[in-house]
């Protein structure tokens, strides 16, 4: 196969659990079972369809004999009446029965309900598996200060465990909308060419109420509630743009704290995992590029951009049906999932794996200290009798001495050095240290992060165990 093109998606990122859920395997397997449910329901609500017939396309549910369906679809240029073919060449006995009173879009669009569902049932797996790992690496970390920024510029500190709280939330967002959009799921059923059903209550001799307990029967029958109340000949291709936006907002997600870990791994505090024979530069032997990563930001704007596609089809669909929805369709929607289950599958990896480096953190952390301290030192030195206006330009002339210092001269943080020697403040070098203590600076991080576990995330996890425990394995 390495003269033609293959997806990379395929080659190197997803699962191959996603992959079997998009392939033509399931699809066609799905066709039958959706012609068996048709078959059935039709004679539970009285069609002439013997029981026998019935267990014939039961028999060859799963032995697909593609190659007959391939001959015929180059003879009519129809995938569904091909495979239509296929099954009654299998099926003699029950050839004449097979898609009775349906459109192609019985089979197609049922299908895609189906595969989504079972899709986003996979990514929800694998989004409450990154998010067991985000919550125990952000309840070891829940008590470490670390400097926090603002425009990546050294802000009021905060905890590492209280930064990874901030990744979690958004994943937690993202199974929110997941979980609804999951639940609003419903297959199209039995509505015929244009949505009306006309072809079914001629079969069922007008008998509008079979109409209905068709689609419903077919419904329960293939794993759901219930029907979407109208449609076209398609569903709304909304539903697909719904799905997608499910997608894309992991991917955003996933794209913010792959960039937290880049930063931090620039800075030498956190770093993604590396493997004792990974090549980080084909030409820098020293280097550890955070190559995972960078793949979760890559893959994250593919999926967000895939989010156009939906859009589009759904947005210029003509009347009740047009063709134009599906070589995009055959696209956007597998390759957008593929996507994400890679990105999850990395993401996964990276959060099991994130090394945390306390001693850089506290030196960066100690390094700008002073200038996060100078509050909690003036009011010190108001209470010892100083004037607090006074006190306050005196601070920012001696902090911006101490920033030319650091900025100009390559020099450490001597801030406190400045202040100790200004009689204005009245305090030692030891009182002033004694205000150097990294914990008093983060505020209710660890509190918040304790809260938040305890009150949000584990009750979910607890709700979720039996799905616990995935590991992620990464091709490349």
């Amino acid at each position: 196969m390495n003269d033609r093109y293959q997806s990379p998606l395929s080659e190197r990122y997803a699962s191959r659990q996603m992959q079997y859920i998009f392939s033509s395997d399931k699809k066609f397997k799905t066709w039958r079972k959706l012609w068996i449910a048709l078959a059935e329901t039709e004679r539970e609500l009285g069609l002439n369809i013997t029981q026998e017939q019935i267990d014939e396309l039961k028999a060859h549910m799963e032995d697909i004999n593609y190659d007959v369906a391939k001959e015929r679809e180059k003879l009519v240029r129809h995938d569904v009446m091909s495979h239509v073919f296929a099954y009654g060449q299998q099926c003699p006995g029950a050839k004449g029965i097979i898609h009775l009173g349906a459109t192609s879009c019985y089979v197609g669009d049922n299908t895609d309900i189906i595969i989504m569902t079972e899709a986003l049932r996979l990514v929800r797996v694998k989004l409450v598996n990154v998010m067991a790992g985000l919550a125990k690496f952000a309840d070891t970390y829940k008590n470490q200060p670390t400097l926090a920024f603002t425009h990546f510029q050294p802000a009021q500190p905060t905890t590492v465990g209280k930064r990874a709280a901030l990744w979690l939330h958004d994943l937690y967002l993202d199974l929110e909308d997941l979980d609804y959009v999951l639940s609003s799921m419903k297959m199209l059923g039995s509505k015929g060419t244009t949505g009306t059903q006309a072809s079914f209550l001629e079969l069922f001799d007008g008998d509008h109420e079979k109409c209905r307990r068709a689609d419903e029967m077919i419904a329960a029958k293939m794993g759901f509630d219930t029907c979407y109340p109208v449609s076209g000949q398609t569903y709304s291709r909304k539903i697909d743009t719904r799905v997608i936006n499910v997608l894309a907002g992991i991917a955003q997600s996933a794209h913010k704290f792959s960039n937290d870990v880049r930063l931090l791994q620039h800075l030498k505090e956190v770093e993604e995992p590396f493997e004792k024979n990974q090549i980080g530069s084909s030409a820098m032997a020293y280097k550890r590029n955070p190559m995972r990563s960078e793949r979760i930001a890559s893959l994250s704007n593919y999926v967000m951009s895939d989010v156009m596609n939906p859009m589009l089809v759904a947005s210029t669909q003509w009347f009740e049906r047009t063709l134009d929805d599906s070589a995009n369709k055959r696209l956007s929607v597998p390759e957008g999932f593929l996507a994400v289950d890679g990105i999850l599958d990395l993401y996964l990896n990276v959060v099991d794996g994130l090394v945390v480096y306390p001693k850089v953190i506290e030196k960066h952390f100690m390094a700008e200290l002073p200038f996060m301290a100078t509050e909690n030192i003036m009011m010190d030195a108001v209470k010892a009798g100083g004037d607090r206006q006074e006190l306050h330009e005196r601070i920012r002339t001696l902090s911006m001495e101490a920033g030319r210092n650091v900025k100009e001269k390559g020099l450490d943080n001597n801030l406190l050095e400045l202040i100790a020697a200004d009689p204005a403040f009245g305090l030692s070098m030891e009182e002033l240290k004694k205000a150097m203590e990294p914990g008093k600076y983060v505020g209710r991080a660890p509190q918040q992060v304790e809260e938040f576990l305890a009150e949000v995330i584990k009750p979910l996890l607890e709700e979720n165990r039996e799905v616990l425990g995935l590991t992620a394995e990464i091709t490349v």
